[in-house]
């Protein structure tokens, strides 16, 4: 088995802007920057070959990859493995009121507690498990060159999950809206070929 995983983060939202807390529970569109994000990098890689596209189940993700199904005509599919964490009671909040609890959430996850959950959300372990899922659905895939669209701290994770790195080092996978992780999967293990990449933004500067 060998195919060619390119993961992205959903372009800029309001909540991004306005640095609210969104995850699971939290459905919010692209913003007209987010909207041109889309659109620069679907110029940039329309040419790829993608054969498959996988988004989250929110419609921030469904958007940012629209071009390559709207365009192209690419068989797509929405996955809740793929969904964003679920921040519990502090969905829909400013990260100010949220900081203290998110540094010590933070904190307790890079020493190895991945039981820490918000209260009413998720922890790493729980957003693994249906990770998990998702990862063999991809495997099993027939497509050789995938693209799948997902969200900040879910991607930290899932890039953990497909490098079986510790979850602990998840603070390493540095992202930004519309940035680009790209792997080459196999079976002798997977490897990580370009790491945040923005350069298909350029033209926005």
């Amino acid at each position: 088995m060998r195919k060619e995983l390119y993961i992205i983060r959903h372009g800029q939202t309001d909540y991004n802007l306005q640095g609210i807390v969104q995850g699971q529970g939290v459905d919010t569109d692209l913003n007209e920057t987010g909207r041109r994000q889309a659109q620069a990098f679907f110029e940039a890689y329309q040419h790829e070959g993608f054969d498959f596209v996988y988004t989250s189940r929110l419609k921030r993700t469904h958007q940012t990859v629209h071009p390559f199904v709207a365009e192209l005509g690419l068989p797509t599919l929405s996955l809740s493995a793929f969904d964003e964490f679920n921040w519990g009671i502090f969905e829909g909040t400013r990260f100010g009121q949220f900081n203290a609890e998110y540094r010590q959430l933070i904190e307790q996850w890079s020493s190895g507690n991945y039981d820490a959950a918000p209260p009413q959300g998720d922890s790493p372990l729980q957003v693994a498990l249906r990770q998990q899922q998702g990862l063999a659905h991809v495997l099993e895939n027939p497509a050789q060159k995938i693209l799948l669209c997902m969200h900040g701290r879910a991607m930290r994770l899932f890039l953990c999950l497909l490098l079986k790195r510790p979850f602990a080092e998840m603070e390493d996978f540095e992202h930004d809206n519309l940035s680009l992780y790209k792997l080459r999967l196999h079976n002798e293990g997977h490897q990580l070929l370009i790491r945040n990449d923005r350069s298909h933004l350029q033209t926005l500067r």
